[in-house]
């Protein structure tokens, strides 16, 4: 029997490195993709992992990974487009250039990754899984905008993508993951950090939400149950469109609130942490 291929992007991070190792498990061929070799060291030790250097970010890295996998196989059952970054700050100083990339890797990405790998999923017939968040759905917080506006814009693209693609027979999924235990969720105190340097009018509030922030890394989840989540989207019969997946529980009360309320929660929380 044919083994189903997949291609995983971000497959050095947690999730990613998770996923592979799951669906190898299952059977799976994987060709595992990241910005660099080093990153895919863990995932190298079995033969039906395959290691890709691809940098979404750059259009004809992308193809030349899509050459080298169409090299090897004729179609791909899924594509799994974990490639993305955190996005800490505020939008009012945060550098434009900064800005630009967590869109590009995010965002664009992600575009760049399925349109062009696209002819191979269409020959299987096979599924398109995007990595959105549950900031995707929800509204977004303070300081962490450029990080909602990446994953709000993947929430729509997905939803465009998915009912266009259904005409071609291909389902695309979008999971939207809470805090799981990767290197991502252990840098978001580096990430308010930064931050505070960039916008000396909030540094203080910056500073006091870094301890709340930190909190989020102590009740981080496996990766493996994602990775769970990821396989059942790519082989049940018919996947939700849409899978939640351990959202953090007082955010989603927060979205359960009038918008004015919400607005006035937030705006006392930050009022706290200004005055230190």
């Amino acid at each position: 029997m044919t083994k189903k291929t997949a291609l995983v992007t971000g497959a050095g991070g947690g999730l990613g490195h998770a996923t592979v190792e799951r669906l190898v498990a299952g059977g799976w061929k994987v060709f595992a993709a990241d910005i660099s070799k080093d990153l895919l060291r863990d995932s190298m030790h079995d033969p039906d992992v395959l290691p890709v250097v691809m940098d979404v970010t750059d259009s004809q890295s992308v193809q030349s990974a899509y050459d080298a996998v169409a090299s090897q196989t004729g179609r791909l059952d899924g594509i799994v487009n974990f490639a993305g970054v955190m996005g800490i700050g505020s939008l009012t100083d945060i550098p434009e250039e900064r800005l630009a990339r967590i869109l590009d890797i995010n965002v664009m990405g992600t575009y760049r990754v399925n349109k062009t790998f696209l002819p191979l999923v269409e020959a299987a017939k096979g599924r398109i899984i995007n990595i959105s968040s549950e900031t995707g759905w929800q509204s977004a917080a303070p300081f962490n905008g450029p990080y909602a506006m990446s994953k709000h814009a993947i929430e729509a693209y997905s939803t465009a993508l998915r009912r266009e693609l259904a005409l071609l027979g291909i389902k695309v999924v979008t999971i939207q993951p809470g805090a799981f235990r990767t290197s991502m969720v252990a840098g978001i105190e580096d990430a308010f950090t930064a931050a505070e340097a960039e916008t000396p009018k909030f540094a203080q509030a910056l500073r006091k939400l870094k301890g709340l922030a930190g909190k989020e890394i102590e009740s981080a989840r496996d990766p493996d149950i994602l990775a769970q989540v990821i396989e059942t989207a790519l082989t049940t019969k018919r996947p939700k469109p849409v899978y939640s997946v351990k959202p953090d529980k007082l955010r989603s009360a927060i979205e359960k609130l009038p918008l004015r309320t919400a607005d006035r929660l937030y705006l006392a929380v930050l009022r706290r942490a200004h005055k230190g």
